[in-house]
């Protein structure tokens, strides 16, 4: 095969080779082509800062671009801040933003664009503007606020109900973090002896899993919100750059929605984040977290000091004003009592000259009311003796009737066996003597037979 590609090569015709420049001569054609160009020098660039470091006080960075949408890098250029240039422009950025010139910011710098046959093309940044990377911080941060508002969330945790007494506490901090620290001493040594009950939940309060890590925190509160009665969030100082990660959408809405007030403490006196729009309360530090919460307290130990007052002296006034009514009719006893007796004694009087027309109309009545009652016991016992005579008349009249003798009258005998009258015939048996008795007289007989009759 080998064979044949040389055999066939060998058969073309022979070609002139183009003229060609080296690599130095070309890369010195493109950095006089750059040299010259105006637009590429003194020009104002905006981007982000990535991959930032520092070598021999030389400042090594590139900027990027990114898509506003997906957020994929869309343009990217290698830069470099010389040292003399680095110490001068990144003391004038900390100075203006309060924070350091690092990885992840929007910047807007001005650079020479410059090319080297070895190092290709590079970007020297020879200005910067700070307020830029404050005015987008700031735009970001606005745009969250309108979202929130917008939503109509911005305002909701501010309206939580606080208790009188905010004693149980949720932190969500780094456990190590001197802000943490002081805000726990602080609660310690409280001078009004009130008693904190405080459970930590830990999360990093710098870097990028900053709002993920306090998101996290909040959730496992919210499992066990009954336990207590708010939730502070608490950072110590830091660079702006490093308050960042707290201009999150996300986190923001999380804490205008949670169940319970949150205090949050990020920062300094200075610094302020998307939260300290939306928590219940916004303190400058971890330590102002603390005194809000023992001032809290405090004033509702005041509050039961001027109720306790309040009642002393209520107590004291009705006593004042009891002892002087006690005094007052104290006072009118002795002409009231005289009232009183005079009173009775003219009614007694009265009730004297009254008795003998009283008496004399009782008795008057009674003698109606005896004389009536005689009459009607007459007539009760006269009506009673009727009764009983027509009663006593049916009696006889019907002894009469079923007498034995009236029996006999009608033309019947009664028969007698063994002192005793006979009804049936099989009490009798053949040979006794019975007695027959009439109307007039009696009989004996012998009896031949008996037969008692079928039912």
């Amino acid at each position: 095969m080998k064979q044949f590609q040389l055999e066939f090569a060998a058969e073309q015709p022979a070609t002139s080779a183009p003229e060609a420049l080296t690599l130095t001569e070309f890369n010195e054609r493109v950095k006089g082509v750059i040299a010259s160009a105006p637009d590429l020098q003194g020009q104002w660039v905006v981007g982000e800062t990535s991959d930032m470091n520092d070598r021999r006080g030389h400042c090594y960075l590139e900027l990027i671009e990114k898509h506003p949408d997906t957020g994929a890098t869309v343009a990217r250029l290698g830069a470099v801040m010389w040292a003399s240039t680095y110490r001068v422009l990144a003391d004038r950025f900390l100075k203006a933003t309060g924070s350091q010139f690092t990885t992840g910011i929007k910047v807007m710098v001005k650079v020479n664009v410059s090319f080297h046959e070895q190092f290709g093309l590079k970007a020297v940044i020879t200005d910067i503007h700070p307020e830029y990377t404050l005015g987008d911080a700031m735009r970001r941060r606005k745009e969250i606020l309108d979202r929130l508002t917008r939503e109509g969330i911005i305002d909701l945790n501010r309206q939580r109900p606080w208790p009188v007494v905010a004693q149980r506490i949720a932190v969500v901090s780094a456990p190590t973090a001197a802000g943490y620290g002081d805000f726990m001493d602080q609660l310690r040594r409280n001078a009004y002896g009130l008693k904190f009950y405080v459970r930590l939940y830990d999360a990093m309060m710098q870097g990028e899993k900053t709002a993920s890590t306090i998101l996290s925190a909040l959730e496992s509160i919210n499992q066990e919100a009954d336990l207590f009665d708010c939730v502070v969030i608490i950072r110590g100082g830091g660079s702006t750059s490093d308050l960042a990660a707290f201009d999150d959408y996300n986190l923001a809405a999380a804490i205008a929605k949670f169940p319970l007030p949150v205090i949050v403490g990020v920062g300094h006196e200075r610094d302020i984040t998307v939260l300290d729009y939306v928590a219940a309360l916004r303190v400058k530090t971890p330590t102002a977290a603390a005194e809000a919460l023992i001032q809290r307290g405090a004033n509702a130990l005041a509050h039961l000091d001027e109720l306790r007052n309040a009642v002393a002296t209520n107590v004291r006034d009705i006593v004042a004003q009891a002892r002087q009514q006690l005094a007052y009719f104290t006072s009118l006893i002795p002409g009231a009592a005289r009232a009183i007796l005079d009173r009775h004694a003219l009614r007694l009087r009265h009730l004297a000259q009254s008795v003998p027309q009283i008496i004399g109309a009782c008795l008057a009545t009674e003698r109606q009311r005896l004389t009536h009652t005689a009459s009607t016991v007459r007539q009760s016992a006269t009506q009673q003796l009727l009764t009983a005579k027509l009663r006593l008349d049916a009696l006889g009249d019907k002894a009469t009737l079923l007498s034995p003798r009236n029996t006999l009258n009608r033309g019947y005998a009664l028969v007698k066996f063994g002192g005793r009258f006979i009804t049936d015939a099989s009490q009798l048996k053949p040979g006794d003597v019975m007695t027959v008795h009439f109307k007039q007289g009696m009989a004996r007989a012998v009896v031949q037979s008996s037969q008692s009759a079928k039912k």
